[in-house]
């Protein structure tokens, strides 16, 4: 617990929502359980093994101390949050945390939730392909985007932003999709927008009759039970590409799961439309450095070949 305690003891005050300390990332041997980030004004705790009170202890000490010196007076907000294979628990251990609870992260506002469930609202290990997206859509202005696994559709908000003419965003689940669309009034930019409350693998027709797309992303879970399995069904979403995304036109592809490779992507791309091409993988936040870019978040960018080899 060393380098948790240590990088907590030298934190600067981040202005937007972000990681400041990754130990998945395999970077700090004995640290792997934790992680903290910070969703302004609240510190968010997680440990991914279990945690005695005295260990909850000397890092709460550690953020009063530390909060004491970098914002002087004011209270110190943190939530813990212990995650295993069976359930999540979220604890407010200080302080409280803001109703509605908005964040911002480059010039984006997000809600976010980090007291009910295993995710908040916002997945920061994906900025940069936010990023990505940001620059794309200033590059494609009227841009027309379809957004599988919307989730609560921060893809969708970047894209309108920075000048993309429309946005579908499809997920099967209507509670993050409804939040997505507070995230779309936070931002003002409802329009040019649509939310289809709808399982992807069963609305291809409806799908592709609005298409086709210049980008397509997909950011699905790696596995999740009934909904989606990367090893079973992300090969039936890369065979649909072709019938979705114009010549020239743009495929982001995201895959967060360790076990799996960037070769896993780039196999199914070759085997199922290879008409598309590697444009970049995009580099990770360097918050989420890892001892093995492999087991890190993947997100590779295709491009679709303008004429036929």
């Amino acid at each position: 617990m060393h380098a948790l305690l240590a990088t907590i003891a030298s934190l600067p005050l981040p202005a937007e929502a972000c990681r400041v300390f990754h130990g998945r990332g395999g970077l700090h041997p004995g640290c792997e359980q934790w992680s903290l980030d910070f969703y302004p004004p609240v510190w968010l705790l997680t440990s991914f093994a279990p945690v005695t009170d005295d260990e909850l202890a000397q890092i709460g000490q550690a953020l009063a101390t530390r909060w004491a010196e970098l914002a002087p007076g004011q209270p110190l907000n943190w939530v813990f949050q212990h995650r295993d294979e069976f359930r999540v628990q979220n604890r407010l251990m200080a302080g409280s945390v803001p109703s509605p609870h908005l964040v911002s992260e480059h010039g984006a506002r997000y809600e976010v939730h980090l007291l009910r469930g295993q995710n908040h609202g916002l997945f920061l290990d994906m900025a940069a392909g936010r990023q990505w997206v940001q620059r794309w859509a200033q590059a494609h202005p009227r841009g027309r985007v379809l957004n599988l696994f919307a989730y609560t559709c921060a893809f969708s908000v970047v894209a309108r932003l920075a000048g993309a003419g429309s946005v579908l965003n499809f997920d099967m689940a209507k509670g993050p999709l409804a939040q997505g669309q507070r995230n779309h009034e936070l931002n003002g930019v409802q329009e040019g927008t649509a939310f289809m409350p709808h399982d992807i693998f069963s609305s291809w027709g409806k799908i592709t009759r609005r298409g086709p797309y210049d980008l397509v992303i997909a950011d699905p879970p790696s596995y999740q039970k009934g909904s989606f399995v990367a090893t079973k069904d992300y090969a039936r979403l890369v065979r649909r590409l072709p019938d979705l995304i114009a010549p020239g036109g743009h495929a982001l592809l995201a895959l967060n799961a360790p076990e799996l490779g960037p070769a896993f992507l780039l196999d199914l791309v070759q085997q199922e439309a290879p008409m598309f091409n590697l444009v970049e993988r995009v580099a990770n936040p360097a918050s989420f450095a890892d001892a093995d870019e492999d087991r890190a978040l993947k997100v590779l960018v295709f491009e679709r070949a303008t004429s036929s080899r």
